[in-house]
């Protein structure tokens, strides 16, 4: 049986790529025959996150463009990475995938509303509960503030 879209579209940082990242793109592709992912470039992360990169992101093209799950891989920066019809224009999707955090937003909605005009949707989907960037980022803090156990650690590993 043939999957529910052929072209399917999400856009993400992927810094720090974790297990949440990796399940909401077997989800994405378990519904379309082609995932299409952009990836927020660095200038986005810089000036709408507001913080550098923990990956630059050629490398975190090159993680996502390895997984079996990802078909399409490409650099979007921060007017694509917002209006979702210019990233429509850009890449012909039928399906957006979008985290449920955004379900019901204002601007979501008016995002359903000018995709179904263009015949596509938008398909909700939940996060990974207890995992996100921003924890691992706050555990690698609390670890770099322990004292050293006694295990030898090399500072540029």
């Amino acid at each position: 049986m043939g999957k529910r879209y052929k072209v399917g579209y999400t856009c993400g940082v992927f810094d720090m790529f974790h297990i949440g990242h990796l399940n909401l793109l077997e989800r994405c592709k378990e519904q379309c025959d082609t995932l299409i992912v952009g990836l927020c470039n660095d200038d986005y992360v810089r000036n709408v996150k507001h913080h550098e990169p923990v990956f630059p992101e050629a490398d975190r093209i090159r993680i996502l463009s390895a997984l079996r799950c990802v078909d399409r891989v490409e650099a979007v920066d921060p007017y694509i990475t917002s209006d979702k019809m210019a990233a429509w224009k850009r890449f012909g999707f039928d399906v957006l995938f979008s985290g449920d955090d955004w379900k019901g937003s204002e601007r979501y909605a008016k995002t359903e509303q000018e995709l179904a005009e263009v015949g596509a949707v938008v398909e909700w989907l939940p996060y990974t509960k207890g995992v996100s960037t921003t924890q691992l980022k706050e555990k690698v803090a609390q670890l770099n503030d322990k004292p050293n156990d006694g295990r030898t650690v090399n500072k540029e590993d």
